[in-house]
């Protein structure tokens, strides 16, 4: 076995084998049947680690391969399984309109600004779409913009929300608490705003910082990581030291924020009793995240471990002079960097 395995491209998305979907215990699972029907995500978050897995550009799988996958798959239910599914404009309508039709019902990731297109939605909705998981992140502009999540405008949020209900379309509202600007308050402040919203189903999740991210390099420059070990970068173990608040607290606030979000009282008062929304499927998600918060039990910060030897290179620099200097002195010497597969070891 060699230390490491690199290619040179990216792997195109044409004659993808059929996955096993006979291995998968579906009994432990909400969602058993994913398919995917792009790669990567141009939006560039600080935090994500979706471009420098897959890039920053689309790679686009056939459309007549993506449905003979779902018609094979042996389920009607299907979760489409792209970053960000309305990424371009024309590529999901491509998608939409060979599954119309078909008697699927799907649910997929997408991010807040093309969900707001009412053809879009319209699409969706005759092609079987029963619930869209956006990620909000955060209900305060200053954090958004601080992770560069731009797409994100927290005053068009709970139209958004009201506009896919509009549709019949149910929403899972992705958010994340550990940013820099939260303190103590936003466990409750947000759980409010996603209940007076009528979010279908939220999880709130501890920001991570994935290596190679921009987020990992400014924490590491400031030495707020605290745990290297890999396993724990789960997005529910704290690895880092928050800025506003301690790790107990950032972790706490989360469960919190789960066990107020899906009290019996606020899955009552949320219950879509009017409209179109696929009400046995909101109950079913309702009911496993209530249950998944009542019995995950996760130390709340992870136990500390020396740096490595070796830092990540990341493929896709950052393009501000001051971001590609807190990358080089987090470092520190470049020639202890490792880097990504497919990508160069240079850091010019």
């Amino acid at each position: 076995m060699r230390g490491l395995y690199k290619s040179d491209t990216l792997h195109p998305m044409v004659g993808m084998p059929m996955p096993r979907y006979d291995l998968l215990k579906k009994n432990r699972y909400v969602n058993c049947t994913f398919v995917q029907t792009s790669r990567g995500c141009h939006q560039g978050c600080t935090f994500c680690a979706e471009p420098l897995m897959n890039g920053l550009k689309f790679r686009y799988r056939p459309v007549e391969e993506v449905v003979s996958e779902m018609e094979n798959c042996g389920s009607r239910f299907v979760s489409i399984n792209d970053a960000d599914f309305f990424g371009t404009p024309d590529r999901p309508k491509q998608v939409m309109c060979a599954l119309r039709g078909r008697g699927f019902r799907w649910q997929a990731g997408v991010t807040s600004k093309l969900a707001q297109d009412d053809e879009m939605l319209q699409l969706a909705a005759d092609s079987g779409c029963t619930m869209l998981s956006i990620g909000f992140e955060s209900i305060s502009r200053s954090t958004l913009k601080s992770v560069h999540k731009y797409v994100n405008r927290p005053e068009t949020f709970a139209a958004l929300v009201e506009k896919v209900h509009s549709y019949g379309i149910m929403v899972f509202g992705l958010f994340m608490f550990g940013f820099d600007g939260d303190d103590r308050s936003v466990f409750e402040e947000t759980v409010r705003f996603n209940r007076e919203s009528s979010y279908d189903a939220c999880a709130y999740s501890v920001l991570t910082p994935y290596p190679g991210t921009l987020t990992w390099y400014e924490m590491k420059k400031a030495n707020r990581i605290v745990s290297f070990d890999w396993d724990k970068y789960d997005q529910s173990q704290v690895v880092y030291r928050p800025a506003q608040m301690s790790g107990d607290e950032l972790r706490r606030g989360q469960a919190e924020a789960y066990e107020t979000f899906y009290a019996l009282s606020s899955i009552a008062s949320r219950f879509p009793v009017r409209g179109r929304r696929h009400r046995g499927q909101w109950l079913i998600y309702n009911m496993f995240m209530r249950k998944g918060s009542a019995t995950e039990h996760i130390d709340s910060v992870a136990a500390p471990t020396p740096a490595p030897d070796t830092s990540p290179v990341p493929p896709i620099m950052p393009v501000k002079r001051e971001w590609r200097e807190a990358v080089l002195e987090a470092v520190g010497n470049p020639e202890r960097m490792e880097p990504f597969p497919g990508h160069a070891r240079s850091i010019k």
